[in-house]
């Protein structure tokens, strides 16, 4: 029997950590704004989608499922745990991803088991619910759950997979029985062919809802910049070397014997320019490792705080104040604050008005007048 699944938040930063949690390596989650050509080439490659939206009770799906046994597909059987089985659908059919020991181990597992039966295996691994429940948000207070499930307000959302695998563009979702076939694909043009399919999800819904979230699985990027920065770094040195020898020939013309030790047959001049050009990448991709260390740092320091309960801090202050009879005074002063606030609202909303009706009065005398002068 699974133990209990939490919900968490949909974030770059918690997803990135989460997969490097059980043991994947060399992946990173990124959000993504828009579907253009420009900003899905910056991250390449990238291992799937993963879209996020709020789940419709009563929506119908016509499309067929497909039992391709090349895919491995868990159907979700635990609540709240769809976040982390998308990223699992989509990675455990990626097969240059390094999955780590236990992944791997329990994909070899979960192969052979049907897809509800994957989804079960997925719900009892205690270190994939221990990692996927550690980014919870503390709950210092315990509420009722609602007696009525069809409250307006109780929103649920879901997030489904697309990923390409063996020449065919899927969709992964955790609540149908198996995954769906979209046409096929390869690796260089699955990204051109699931954006309609995307895309026609979004317009779906844009009439009344407009809360999505797409996420890119992708490589590592400080891996892939530390891996071009030493490619350039190499080609510089080999640059350098051929400038020394440029000038070394020419300082050594009278001797009839000087051997030519180029590797490059370029002029100098065409060699300092490839340099400079060189120079140029390499300070670009350092200014993008330093971007990407930021970047996690700062994810790291948003986990830190997600994890953390503040109930008790908020509370020991409110005591201190108190016992210093501070309370009572910042409580008149935000109350002072607050009216203050409102009062200028109001004011504002009682200036938009005037301006409104007085856009609609000049309207009203310029249709009157244009309606009463003479014809010429």
């Amino acid at each position: 029997m699974s133990g209990v699944w939490t919900t968490i938040e949909s974030d770059p930063g918690v997803f990135t950590e989460l997969i490097g949690q059980i043991g994947i390596k060399g992946v990173q989650v990124e959000e993504l704004y828009d579907l253009e050509t420009s900003s899905l080439e910056k991250l390449k490659p990238i291992y799937g989608l993963i879209f996020l939206f709020k789940w419709q009770k009563d929506e119908k799906d016509n499309r067929s499922t497909t039992d391709s046994s090349s895919v491995f597909f868990a159907k979700q059987t635990v609540p709240n745990a769809c976040a982390t089985q998308a990223i699992l659908n989509i990675l455990l059919n990626r097969p240059e991803v390094s999955l780590g020991k236990e992944i791997e181990q329990f994909k070899t597992f979960a192969q052979e088991l049907p897809p509800e039966y994957r989804g079960v295996a997925i719900g009892n691994s205690e270190m994939i619910r221990v990692a996927h429940n550690s980014f919870a948000r503390p709950e210092p207070f315990h509420f009722e759950e609602k007696d009525d499930k069809d409250d307006k307000d109780d929103e649920a959302f879901h997030f489904i997979g697309y990923v390409p695998i063996g020449g065919q563009l899927y969709e992964l979702d955790g609540l149908k029985h198996g995954p769906i076939k979209l046409g096929e694909c390869n690796l260089n043009n699955w990204l051109e062919k699931v954006k309609p399919v995307i895309e026609t999800r979004i317009a779906k819904y844009s009439a009344k809802e407009i809360r999505f979230n797409l996420l890119a699985l992708c490589a590592n990027r400080k891996d892939l910049y530390t891996t071009q920065l030493a490619t350039e770094q190499t080609t510089h040195d080999k640059l350098v070397n051929d400038i020394k020898a440029h000038s070394n020939t020419a300082n050594s013309n009278s001797n009839s014997n000087a051997m030519d030790t180029k590797e490059d047959n370029r002029s100098k001049a065409e060699l300092e320019t490839a340099l400079t050009a060189v120079d140029g990448r390499i300070s670009q991709l350092r200014e993008s490792i330093a971007a990407e260390d930021t970047k996690f740092k700062a994810w790291k320091a948003e986990n830190v705080r997600r994890r953390h309960n503040y109930v008790p801090f908020v509370f020991h202050l409110l005591k201190a104040l108190a016992e210093r009879d501070k309370l009572k005074e910042l409580q008149d002063k935000a109350t002072k604050v607050a009216a203050e606030r409102h009062t200028h609202r109001q004011a504002q909303k009682e200036k938009d008005k005037q301006k409104e009706k007085d856009a609609k009065d000049k309207d009203k005398t310029t249709t009157t007048a244009t309606a009463t002068a003479p014809k010429k």
